[in-house]
């Protein structure tokens, strides 16, 4: 493990070991020793501790009961079937917040989306997390059926965090953010087409003229 040039303080510590994870340094699956982690980080045990149970909120590593932490590794097969389900649900539930939003909620998500381009260049890992995660809360508090926004936010949480899956690397990350404008300006025009084809290429991590071809060819149904 490479060590930080700094002492790691009680506030960083967990993005400078999210910050390795990405990078490999950690791979999935990986048991992390507290012990090591110390050394490694110059950091006391508390300051380890509360890192790791900081991240296991963020589904970077997860924790097992008298084992102990380790990165989260999750399985392809299950992570594919749950992109399926997310895409179902979250076209159906941008089809039924057209039908409500208002001006005022479209211009909240507009600043909530540049907020998390703004922190691609001055952000850490775990405030890009946090605000990508504030702008699809958003997203799915605007939705008008509870019951649906419910299953969306539950099904984002069933896979591991963007940051392990997702942003593999910094194009990825900048086009995430262009998709969270793209989706507000859809939004704005009123265009459920356009809505519905970027939430699914946002969500398959696709250009969104492969999701249209993959639309064509049934490979899923935009509810």
């Amino acid at each position: 493990m490479q060590r930080p040039t700094r002492r790691a303080g009680r506030d960083d510590v967990a993005d400078l070991i999210a910050r390795d994870i990405q990078a490999g340094l950690h791979g999935r699956g990986a048991w992390l020793k507290q012990i090591d982690l110390q050394k490694g980080y110059s950091a006391t045990r508390i300051e380890i501790r509360r890192a790791l149970d900081r991240l296991v909120l963020r589904r970077l590593v997860q924790h097992e009961h008298n084992k102990g932490y380790r990165v989260y590794a999750p399985d392809e097969n299950h992570t594919d079937q749950i992109r399926d389900v997310r895409v179902v649900l979250e076209t159906a539930a941008a089809e039924r917040i057209l039908e409500t939003v208002d001006a005022a909620a479209i211009e909240e998500l507009r600043n909530l989306a540049r907020r998390f381009a703004d922190l691609l260049m001055t952000g850490t890992l775990l405030q890009q997390y946090e605000a990508n995660l504030a702008f699809h809360h958003r997203m799915a508090q605007l939705c008008p059926n509870r019951e649906l926004a419910d299953l969306v936010m539950e099904y984002r949480g069933r896979g591991a965090s963007a940051p392990l899956t997702q942003w593999s690397t910094r194009a990825r990350i900048e086009k995430s953010a262009r998709e969270h404008m793209e989706i507000v300006e859809a939004l704005a025009a009123r265009d459920l087409p356009r809505l519905k084809l970027v939430v699914a290429a946002h969500i398959r991590q696709v250009e969104a003229s492969e999701t249209e071809a993959s639309s064509q060819a049934g490979r899923f149904s935009p509810a």
